[in-house]
């Protein structure tokens, strides 16, 4: 795989509390000016979206292509993955706020897959998944969770 580089651009008006900012895919142009706050980082997000989420997203989509292509590779090229990723950030003791955690869930419609292909499927791609990696380098803990479904999800 070659390198990969893809940039975003953030601009912030005001102080911490009050103040707010605009996050854009500078790269892409997939998104552009999603709010972001602190208010809607620690409480009722409002419509806007937070690092944490974003790292969810993240986290979540480079996870979904592992998978995938592992799968592929195992001769089971999946109908349908759906995923969900939630990334958790805390308060720790003598380190300020850190992520603690990121867990996957997956629903998987894969026609004739049995349970322990997807399950080394799985291994396989968290292995492979770079965001896990980083994650796990960072002392966070890294969780996938897989069901099999045998109807289109």
């Amino acid at each position: 795989m070659p390198r990969i580089e893809r940039d975003a651009e953030i601009v912030w008006e005001g102080n911490l509390a009050r103040g707010e900012g605009r996050v854009s895919a500078a790269s892409s142009g997939a998104f552009r000016e999603l709010p972001i706050s602190l208010a809607s980082r620690v409480g009722d997000p409002q419509g806007r979206t937070s690092p944490e989420e974003l790292l969810a997203a993240a986290h979540g989509g480079c996870f979904a292509t592992a998978l995938a292509g592992e799968l592929s590779g195992l001769g089971h090229p999946p109908g349908r993955l759906e995923l969900s990723c939630r990334v958790v950030m805390d308060e720790v003791e003598e380190g300020g706020h850190q992520i603690l955690s990121s867990g996957i869930l997956v629903a998987a419609f894969v026609p004739g897959l049995d349970a322990e292909t997807l399950a080394r499927a799985v291994a396989l791609a968290d292995e492979g998944c770079p965001f896990s990696a980083l994650l796990k380098r960072g002392g966070a803990n890294v969780s996938v969770k897989a069901s099999l479904q045998r109807q289109p999800i």
